[in-house]
């Protein structure tokens, strides 16, 4: 597997942001660049990448393709087309966004999110992102979410099934599955159940952990790597049986020193598993 986050250093060129790269120690990154950037630029940075056998992971594409609102949802569509013609020139392994809501919070949950007319409109939303682009290296993917399909192995294979597009794969971000208490507390079986049904069509994957409080009702939180209930154990091992240019990207920190304590403990639990070394 590759490993990788966000940088903090100023990257104005492919070689500051090698540079930047290596110094973290990360063999995979996020795109460093934006959808409207030069043809030409976007060559450099792929260029560069392939010569120092860096991974890009994933081009992000945060909007609501699902929007009730119009305008809104035409203009998710096209910045997630856009985002999949750049991961498709820069080599990245994925675009990624999530399905969609159907409120006003763009990610968030709405009592219409789970049904089967959603489940539709998900499905008629990517094809449109694909048919559009037409990729033929890269994929379009949506992140697992607790409140939104996809929302658990199950519903991702219905999403596989029913899109029917060889260029649409599978985002893995296991925290987002963990929505219950029993999920919680058998969060390896979760992770075992999805790479088992799911593996050959991960394409890149979020590295977080979730804690859960004894507050009534029920109350989850992200927390940073290795100070939650996540079983890193699982995850680890199950990557390490996966395509070996797979990325795990920690996201969602605040600052540089968090991610040098997630780093380590990620790299302490992969080792101690017997994962390939990040």
């Amino acid at each position: 597997m590759r490993f990788g986050g966000p940088l903090f250093d100023s990257c104005p060129g492919p070689g500051s942001w090698l540079s930047a790269l290596q110094r973290e120690g990360y063999t995979a990154a996020y795109c460093p660049l934006d959808a409207d950037a030069p043809d030409d630029i976007v060559r450099a940075y792929a260029r560069a990448a392939e010569r120092a056998n860096v991974v890009i992971a994933e081009v992000g594409t945060w909007s609501n393709p699902l929007s009730q609102n119009e305008e809104e949802r035409r203009e998710a569509v096209a910045k997630c087309q856009q985002g999949l013609a750049l991961a498709e020139a820069i080599g990245a392994r994925c675009c990624v966004n999530v399905s969609g809501s159907r409120g006003e919070q763009w990610h968030g949950p709405h009592p219409e999110n789970l049904t089967e007319e959603t489940f539709d409109l998900i499905v008629e939303s990517v094809r449109a992102i694909i048919d559009a682009v037409k990729p033929s290296r890269t994929f379009y993917t949506l992140e697992t979410m607790p409140w939104m399909y996809p929302d658990s192995a199950d519903s991702y294979l219905r999403l596989l099934r029913a899109v029917d597009r060889r260029q649409f794969g599978v985002h893995f971000d296991p925290v987002n599955l963990i929505c219950s208490p029993q999920r919680y507390s058998n969060s390896g079986a979760v992770i075992r159940e999805f790479c088992a049904a799911l593996g050959p069509h991960i394409r890149s994957c979020h590295a977080k952990d979730i804690a859960l409080s004894g507050r009534l009702t029920v109350h989850l939180d992200e927390v940073r790597p290795g100070t939650g209930g996540l079983d890193y154990a699982a995850f680890l091992r199950e990557l390490n049986r996966l395509d070996p240019d797979t990325p795990l990207m920690m996201e969602h920190l605040q600052s540089r020193e968090e991610y040098a304590l997630a780093a380590a403990y990620i790299r302490s639990a992969a080792a101690s598993v017997g994962a390939r070394p990040l």
